[in-house]
């Protein structure tokens, strides 16, 4: 059991955030006796990592929330698939069912993919199959579902009430131009069935009866069950409102956004939610991953390429900084796991919680022994040309003879996921340097080194023999050129692994016939 001292006075954010909440909504939380947290997802094009990692951060929050109080959750994954689709997102097979189908809500859109009833639904069970990978706890709610349904409809009636203080929050933001046409709901056409933007001609609050004015016009409807939706930032505090959210994060993108949604649900009767605001996710470029775009790296890809495990690890440091994620992030990110691991057995309790790994596998990492780095695969399988872990396995028990791979699942799972990366990411971009003749001769002297040496040598000790012949060779003031010679000519990378300890895993035999072929062909 973890020391309460502790898990008040540690800085490692989830606990906090959670502090700060339970600090924040004490009364409303005693009154309620259970916590709401809530994350949201705009369906609009394929789930990305940035929606994962609001449910990683919100999941590693109500797990420091179980160490320090036992009181009842819910975590609601809410997916705004109601809204009208706006533009054809890059990155979507058979397009033209939705270029036919703008502005009408995703639920009411035929599936591209041709899997599910709409493009609204199979964006949602894509979210689901994600989500539930990781065996993340949600409750999964629909705003198609809710607004038609009844759910919202004594709330949609409050922000019918409260019009005018709901338009002085909201119309003060908004170009003149835009102020003029303005209105909070939405009706759904009952014509060409798109979500449309129009003007407000009369209202009844106590039925919700209401008249837009439509390029002159006149729609009769309702703004219940589903007849109207809310435009999103009053959605989005009608939420909270009808949920009692007590906490939701968000991009920094959207903090000007939260402003207004917070003073609207205030409007309507309840404190708005504990906020956080996370920085955004970039691409390699360094622009604001989307999901219409479909840059930076998918979900799909990050697991073909390394574990659930990595990717949470990669959600937990740092939120509020900016992170730059594309597929060349994926071995650092592993590496990071692994060295995470590696350390943890050792630490205090203090720097143990500090630790990612305790928020990625809930404090109960597991004890693996890390027998080697992510990157060290990566040349092993360029290398040997390995298209299977059976064949990995032969090197690695070069060096460990003893481990078996069911005694080693985090090992054995990194072999396979270096196999796809290597293939997918590694092999079409290797570049072989063609060495100088002076490079070519220092290489050729390291040639001669590796087989004056004996077999059983350790990889410190070969390590020594290769920063030796680099000094003897004109690369004693700067031994990283030394390094980067060797990498682009023999692995076509300006970076790579120890070379003592890839020679040792590899095979000495192995290793100087790879340098003499690449030495003599490049």
């Amino acid at each position: 059991m973890m020391d309460k001292n502790l898990i008040q006075s540690t800085s490692s954010w989830p606990f906090v955030e959670i502090r700060k909440l339970l600090k924040d909504r004490n009364e409303i939380i005693k009154k309620k006796n259970k916590i709401t947290f809530q994350t949201g997802y705009g369906p609009s094009g394929l789930p990305h990592i940035g929606t994962f990692g609001e449910v990683a951060r919100t999941t590693m929050m109500i797990n420091a929330l179980n160490h320090i109080e036992k009181i009842n959750h819910e975590l609601i994954a809410f997916s705004d698939d109601m809204d009208g689709l706006r533009k054809v997102p890059d990155n979507i097979p058979n397009d033209q069912v939705l270029k036919d189908n703008l502005g009408k809500p995703l639920t009411d859109i035929p599936d591209p993919f041709k899997k599910y009833n709409s493009f609204g639904e199979h964006n949602n069970e894509m979210l689901k199959k994600f989500l539930n990978k990781f065996n993340f706890k949600f409750i999964f709610k629909s705003s198609t579902e809710n607004y038609k349904t009844g759910v919202f409809n004594d709330s949609l009636l409050r922000v019918l009430e409260k019009y005018e203080d709901v338009m002085n929050i909201i119309l003060p933001t908004l170009r003149q131009e835009r102020r003029k046409t303005y209105c909070p709901f939405l009706p759904i056409c009952p014509e060409t069935g798109k979500v449309l933007e129009i003007s407000l001609l009369e209202m009844d609050k106590k039925t919700g009866e209401v008249v837009f004015d439509n390029n002159g016009k006149k729609i009769e409807t309702s703004i219940l069950n589903g007849k109207c939706k809310l435009q999103w930032k009053v959605d989005w505090a009608m939420r909270w409102f009808t949920f009692d959210v007590d906490f939701e994060m968000y991009g920094k993108d959207l903090t000007e956004s939260a402003i207004l949604s917070n003073k609207i649900c205030k409007t309507l009767g309840k404190n708005p939610p504990h906020g956080f605001a996370y920085e955004l996710f970039l691409d390699e470029k360094g622009e604001k991953i989307s999901k219409s775009k479909g840059n930076g790296i998918s979900i799909e890809q990050w697991l073909r390429y390394a574990s659930p495990e990595s990717l949470s690890l990669y959600m937990y440091p740092n939120p509020k900084r900016a992170k730059k994620l594309y597929a060349e992030v994926v071995p650092k990110t592993v590496d990071e796991y692994l060295t995470c691991i590696e350390k943890y057995s050792s630490q205090k309790d203090k720097d143990q919680i500090l630790n990612p790994v305790w928020h990625v596998h809930n404090g109960k990492p597991p004890s693996e022994k890390i027998v080697m780095p992510f990157s060290m695969l990566l040349n092993l399988v360029g290398s040997s040309n390995a298209d299977n872990k059976e064949i990995l396995w032969k090197f690695i028990n070069r060096f460990h003879k003893e481990i078996k791979p069911k005694d080693y699942p985090i090992l054995d799972g990194l072999t396979e996921y270096a196999i796809n990366y290597f293939k997918d990411k590694v092999e079409p971009n290797k570049k072989f340097k063609k060495p100088s003749a002076s490079e070519k001769k220092a290489l050729d002297n390291l040639v001669i080194k590796l087989s004056e040496i004996k077999q059983n040598l350790k990889p410190e000790e070969i390590q020594t023999i290769v920063y030796a012949t680099g000094k003897e060779n004109g690369y004693e003031e700067n031994l990283r050129d030394w390094f980067k010679l060797i990498y682009e000519v023999v692995f076509g990378e300006e970076n790579g692994p120890r070379m003592g300890y890839f020679v040792s895993f590899f095979g000495l035999k192995e290793t100087i016939e790879l340098m003499k072929d690449k030495i003599s062909n490049n």
